[in-house]
């Protein structure tokens, strides 16, 4: 029996520690302890890795220390989980127990979680037929394709919006379940994870489990431990649902793989995509990727062979792709044009539903002087408050600041002053003054901060129950609604003015996605795309669905550019509460950069960051770019070592590699 066992922590090391069996004899490879570490020995969570007879080599039995107490009855992670926080620890440069901290959920006692509803035995396969495109797409996932180098087998559902792309993911699952072998399903948001999940659960049963941010830890656990007892064979949720344990691993699907919250915010900072990769490559599962706009980088992979496409060129249950209109919004006088308000009067008198999308929440966007220029800013972020009539405040939507608003300019006194800009809140006021017969919800993560609102609203609108639903991000992508004949973009340029290379792209995939929400099921599909700029390409491309159009002027520009997919990028982020400190820290590490770098690698900054103070934090950049990832990890590891030794202790610094987001 082992007398020792090595424990990590989330913490930004990869250094495990190691400690004496507990006096109960139950630590083992897998579970979680409690035991004394850092400053004054305080009692830390840290996560069981591997176990030993003996200390390390030049550490005394005497000198270490005690496991005071197991969490766990059971192994919570396995040798994979294990192996894989190891590559993450060194793709994204963190700790090795920040990688398990944000695999595996944290809850610490199991209470019982009801599954998705149905009977153990429950298999129901897809009745109907499939399309001669379904038939074809489904055919070459099963006969799968050769592997290149290191790489899975990876398969992109490429079709417009209502082409039938779920349909083919389920009956790819259907064929790796019977097999025996098992599945994980990422979907980008919460909202679709409800709306997916049930129709996993129609189609598997409690073979079928869910993991996602909104259960309690408690409840993520206890589906964990399902999963990992081999009682679950598919699993559904967002992206850290990659992460499930799932036994003999066969197939991962992402769908709606161009969206950005694949991305994680927080260290680690991993892509769900690029996860899933090293899971496929390592377990020799496929990857099936869909969407109808495609992240550029995947677009370039296809292009180059390296995923094989597959097309769904038309849409099924009797809809076609909508008629869209580009609408000016300029001299509008207030938030609707009136040819949007005629085709949300005409929807509504054929017994038929609207969607409205606006990007931005809130009332109004800015308090902005015409005499002075004076705006309301927050007093710990470099943005403007968003006016929330329904608090009565302005708010920051990074910080969460609030303050009351001015009744006259605070610089000069001015009454020539007031808010710019609109948000939904201004949105729901409009309509409801407009349409007071209509039945009008709003979704966004004001409206739905309550648990369980936003699958109400779904629900409502489902079943015909509202004739108007107003949203942000929530309701532009993957949700199906039968009734929906109109889809208007109250703003379609909110996106395209950001510092970002992404900017436009962003803003492409969002209108054409909502779009696609619009005549699923009839072929009278009518979009308003309302906008301050009728001339550009960006617009002009969406409004067209030219999607090979956008993707090849957008690759043009980021090869000429020196953008990704044709380079890579590795940001480091300075915070620091003084200015001053963090504009030190940031010179300090660009120096130490500069002799590092490897040839055909370049550096960008040091620079404050587009967004320079959140919560009182100010914010400094420097992304080093090159084409080979190898070389920037390599230049990326000694930058980090050097700057460690005699750094600020009151500067924090941020890696990312391969950013989604440089705002």
């Amino acid at each position: 029996m082992a007398a020792f066992f090595d424990l990590v922590f989330d913490i930004p090391s990869e250094q495990s520690f190691s400690y004496r069996i507990d006096e109960k004899g139950e630590a083992s490879v897998g579970k979680r302890a409690m035991v004394p570490f850092g400053l004054g020995n305080r009692d830390t969570l840290g996560f069981i890795t591997a176990c030993r007879e003996c200390p390390p080599e030049g550490i005394s039995e005497s000198s270490v220390k005690t496991i005071r107490r197991v969490v766990d009855k059971q192994p919570v992670f396995a040798g994979d989980e294990i192996e894989l926080a190891r590559w993450m620890a060194s793709y994204y440069l963190c700790g090795i127990g920040q990688a398990l901290a944000a695999m595996i959920p944290s809850g610490r006692r199991l209470k019982g979680y009801p599954a998705i509803p149905g009977d153990p035995e429950d298999f129901n396969p897809g009745s109907h037929d499939l399309s001669e495109e379904q038939r074809s797409a489904l055919d070459a996932i099963i006969a799968g394709m050769p592997r290149q180098g290191n790489l899975p087998e990876m398969f992109y559902l490429y079709g417009i919006t209502g082409s039938g792309k779920t349909e083919v993911f389920l009956r790819a699952a259907e064929h790796i379940l019977k097999t025996g072998k098992s599945a994980i399903y990422l979907v980008p948001e919460i909202s679709l994870t409800h709306q997916t999940a049930g129709l996993i659960g129609e189609r598997f049963g409690a073979q079928a489990a869910t993991l996602h941010s909104a259960m309690s830890p408690s409840s993520r656990l206890e589906e964990w431990m399902r999963i990992r007892s081999g009682e679950v064979r598919i699993v559904v949720g967002p992206r850290s649902a990659v992460f499930a344990p799932v036994k003999d691993l066969a197939l991962i699907i992402i769908d709606e793989e161009h969206d950005g919250s694949y991305k994680s915010g927080n260290t680690p900072r991993y892509h769900a995509r690029q996860a899933a990769i090293h899971r496929c490559s390592i377990s020799g599962a496929k990857l099936v990727m869909g969407s109808a706009t495609p992240s550029v980088e995947s677009w370039k992979l296809m292009a180059d062979g390296l995923i094989k496409r597959l097309n769904l060129s038309r849409r099924l249950s009797g809809g076609k792709m909508p008629s869209i209109e580009p609408v000016p919004l300029n001299h509008t006088g207030g938030c609707l044009t009136s040819e949007l308000k005629d085709e949300i009067l005409k929807s509504a008198q054929m017994g038929r539903q609207s969607i409205l999308f606006l990007n931005r929440r809130g009332f109004a966007h800015f308090y902005h002087c015409r005499s002075c220029g004076w705006e309301q800013k927050c007093r710990h972020c470099s943005v403007s408050l968003t006016w929330h009539k329904s608090r009565g405040r302005a708010v920051c939507h990074y910080c969460g600041y609030t303050e009351p608003p001015p009744k006259a300019c605070p610089g000069c006194g001015s009454l020539e002053a007031g808010w710019r800009n609109f948000g939904t809140e201004m949105i729901e006021e409009e309509l409801g003054r407009t349409f007071p017969d209509l039945r009008i919800r709003r979704a966004d993560a004001d409206s739905t901060a309550k648990k369980g609102s936003l699958a109400e609203t779904l629900d409502l609108f489902r079943e015909g129950k509202l004739d108007v639903l107003l949203g942000t991000q929530m309701v532009a992508k993957g949700l199906n609604f039968p009734g929906v004949r109109l889809v208007g973009v109250v703003l379609a340029d909110t996106g395209l003015h950001l510092p970002d290379f992404r900017a436009a792209e962003r803003t492409f995939s969002l209108i054409v996605q909502v779009a696609g929400r619009a005549g699923r099921f009839f072929p009278d599909g009518k979009v308003i795309v309302q906008t301050l700029r009728m001339g550009d390409p960006v617009i002009a491309r969406s409004c067209a669905l030219d999607v090979e159009g956008f993707f090849n002027a957008e690759l043009k520009q980021r090869q000429a550019l020196n953008f990704p997919p044709y380079s890579r990028l590795v940001r480091f982020t300075i915070r620091a509460k003084d200015g001053r400190r963090a504009d030190a820290a940031i010179n300090r590490l660009a120096s130490l950069a500069q002799p590092l770098l490897p040839p055909e690698t370049d550096m960008l900054g040091p620079a404050d960051c587009p967004i320079a103070i959140i919560a009182g934090n100010h914010r400094r950049q420097l992304i080093l770019r090159g084409a080979s990832m190898a070389a920037l990890h390599a230049a990326a590891r000694r930058l980090l070592a050097c700057y460690e030794k005699g750094r600020d202790a009151r500067v924090y610094l941020e890696v990312d590699i391969d950013p989604v987001n440089v705002l």
